[in-house]
């Protein structure tokens, strides 16, 4: 579920090209080394980035005081215009993965771009569309079992920072806790553990420290679109009554 929300948080991304042109006409660039942080949770909402390349982890920090990972975006997405919209400090922090390159937009900018009507017109369509993807991701959400939900993760972790390996394997080459794994699918710690220790002994994915290695990728899918299919189906037969 936080991996939903943090994916239908980003609503500048599908700006379309014109207008996302003229909105990061001013941008000034900005160059992160890996393992280097953006922002922190707390700062200030001066502005917004654009990823032009590489890969950033948004993190959290748990009540118990421990860093989760609850996303890990790749080139496209936009990170810290929540911020610029609501004028709250910033809810999570943004740490580069991959070195990476940015375009930064500050607030006012932004403010003077918002009154231009194709782009306040844009923001209140994709927000009113947020709120139902948000509705619907849950309603999805409730119908995925813990299975579905951890394979989802690790198959957009896959996108983002897989590597090709031998015999069709795919290398996720960035240590990822089982913690993260939890927060990113929304569930238990503990069932994460069971549930790899399950596709462990299959060879489905086998870990090595905080390193995993996806060695049956279409047996992933198949979990995931299996429970898509009956929510699906589900859904169909609501809809006809």
């Amino acid at each position: 579920m936080l991996e939903a929300c943090a994916k239908s948080s980003n609503i500048l991304s599908a700006l379309p090209d014109r207008l996302s042109s003229d909105l990061f006409a001013r941008a000034t660039a900005r160059h992160l080394d890996a393992g280097e942080t953006l922002f922190n949770i707390g700062d200030d909402g001066n502005g917004c980035y654009r990823l032009d390349r590489g890969v950033l982890k948004v993190n959290t920090v748990s009540e118990h005081g421990e860093t989760l990972t609850l996303a890990v975006v790749g080139a496209g997405s936009i990170v810290g215009e929540l911020a610029l919209i609501d004028s709250r400090p910033r809810s999570a922090s943004i740490i580069a993965v991959k070195a990476c390159e940015l375009s930064f937009i500050n607030r006012t900018h932004f403010e003077e771009c918002v009154l231009h009507p194709e782009i306040s017109r844009y923001l209140l369509n994709v927000l009113a569309a947020r709120l139902r993807e948000a509705d619907e991701a849950l309603v999805a959400g409730s119908f995925l079992t813990t299975k579905a939900r951890v394979a989802r993760v690790l198959l957009d972790l896959a996108k983002h920072l897989g590597q090709n390996a031998a015999s069709g394997r795919i290398m996720i080459g960035h240590k990822i806790s089982q913690a993260d794994l939890a927060a990113m699918a929304g569930v238990a710690r503990e069932n994460v553990n069971r549930i790899l220790g399950h596709w462990g002994r299959q060879k489905i994915v086998t870990q090595s420290s905080s390193f995993y290695s996806l060695n049956d990728c279409a047996a992933l899918e198949r979990e995931l679109k299996t429970k898509r299919r009956k929510h699906a189906m589900l859904k169909a037969k609501q809809d006809t009554h």
